[in-house]
């Protein structure tokens, strides 16, 4: 059967959701974990590095637009994801008997190319997957592979497998976990060592808006501090001095969005890594172990109330936006009607003295008809003496008393004429 044209985004989209494989996994299992945070300018060098290392043990080296790469080495396995704002490298080694963190997987690396990766490391972990030898748990015999530290742990998968760790960081540089598989199988054993790592990396990553929020309470403080003097003056100072509380009230405007700015994206990918750690503690389906937290409670207990002062702040700084805003809006308001007030007063005083500059013309269009009557007489004496000179019988006096009622109304109707067009014309443009 002939189908439709493919749109071009079908097969990549469709293969999304198979990008990113689970590895099948059998006991006994050693892995290590590195999540590194890496500008995009270093998503080269990241290929790079993990070309050398693949041609270094004859491997076959990741296609350029990878974002996701499994090499199998021989003596180790490495698992290499790019993410949005980290990368992450897995390395899985064979055997993890006798003390399950005396010999970790990274070893099987080049030391020197580990410590050349690129970024900043934010979560590196150890996790040992062992045969489980029995459903009764020895916690007292579990707890020295954490150097005693408080166990946190769960029967997980239904059942199938209990994991424990510390979620702290040991002289190594890494955290640990143990995972006892009672008969998971290698795929659920893949899941199931993937979502541990992935709650260890975005508890991590979620904790990264944590020191903004710290730093950002005193000056929340600080700007509602301000906000509350300024908003107390509005309501005594007079009108001549609302401009300038405007120009502070827009100060502190731009410096509360200037923090918004800066911690907004920090703050929702907070809160998204933080529903991802859910999501992960959930798909484990946790049992509890008797003596010890679950992963869900430690979590409540320690992660949660970090994310809720985060929620708060983000909370905190979008209402103070708002406030500022509404404050910014009245005074604004304000500040508009007295300048209003004052146009008005403008405009009043502006027709008054049109009214004085009407009256004032009228009376200089008088006085230039007179005037000009009595220079165009004077020019028509003149012509009436030049006649007479000539030898015709014309009285110079009384041809200019004729002329000036004549004169005097050709002036008047030229300069109202002169007026009218110039009128005319100014209420045209």
């Amino acid at each position: 059967m002939m189908l439709p044209q493919s749109d071009p985004l079908r097969a990549a989209l469709n293969d999304e959701v198979h990008a990113r494989p689970y590895q099948a996994l059998q006991a006994p299992v050693r892995a290590s974990y590195l999540a590194l945070q890496a500008p995009p300018a270093e998503r080269a060098r990241e290929y790079a590095h993990v070309t050398e290392l693949c041609a270094r043990h004859g491997c076959a080296p990741p296609p350029p637009d990878a974002s996701y790469f499994v090499a199998d080495c021989g003596a180790f396995r490495l698992r290499w994801e790019r993410h949005g704002e980290f990368s992450s490298y897995t390395v899985f080694a064979a055997g993890a008997g006798g003390e399950p963190f005396a010999q970790t997987a990274i070893e099987a690396l080049p030391p020197e190319w580990v410590a050349a990766l690129p970024g900043s490391l934010l979560v590196g972990a150890h996790v040992a997957l062992l045969p489980g030898a029995a459903a009764d748990f020895d916690i007292e015999a579990i707890a020295p592979h954490f150097a005693g530290n408080t166990l946190v742990g769960a029967q997980v998968a239904d059942g199938g497998a209990a994991a424990f760790t510390d979620f702290r960081i040991h002289a190594d540089g890494c955290s640990r976990f143990l995972l006892l598989d009672y008969g998971m199988g290698g795929r659920r054993a893949g899941r199931v060592l993937q979502r541990l790592l992935e709650i260890e990396t975005y508890r991590m990553f979620a904790l990264l808006a944590l020191p903004l929020a710290r730093a950002a309470g005193p000056r929340l403080a600080a700007a509602e501090g301000e906000l509350a003097g300024i908003t107390g003056l509005m309501v005594q100072q007079s009108p001549a001095d609302e401009p300038a509380l405007l120009d502070r009230l827009t100060r502190l405007a731009a410096a509360v969005e200037s923090g918004v700015a800066a911690s907004s994206y920090r703050f929702g990918a907070a809160r998204a890594y933080y529903g991802l750690v859910r999501q992960r503690i959930a798909e484990l389906r946790e049992q509890r172990i008797v003596g010890i937290q679950t992963i869900d409670e430690f979590m409540q207990r320690r992660l949660a109330p970090a994310m809720s002062t985060c929620e708060s702040v983000a909370r905190r700084q979008v209402e103070l936006s708002e406030r500022v805003a509404r404050a910014s809006d009245l005074l604004r308001t304000r500040v508009d009607i007295v300048r209003e007030m004052q146009n008005q007063e403008l405009l009043a005083s502006m027709n008054r003295r049109a009214r004085l500059q009407l009256r004032l013309q009228e009376t200089v269009e008088g006085l230039s008809v007179a005037a000009i009557t009595y220079y165009l007489v004077g020019l028509v004496g003149h012509l009436a003496q030049a006649f007479k000179s000539a030898g015709y019988a014309v009285d110079p006096d009384l041809i200019m008393g004729a002329a000036i009622p004549l004169v005097a109304l050709l002036a008047a109707v030229g300069i109202s004429y002169v007026r009218r067009s110039v009128v005319k014309e100014s209420r045209r443009g």
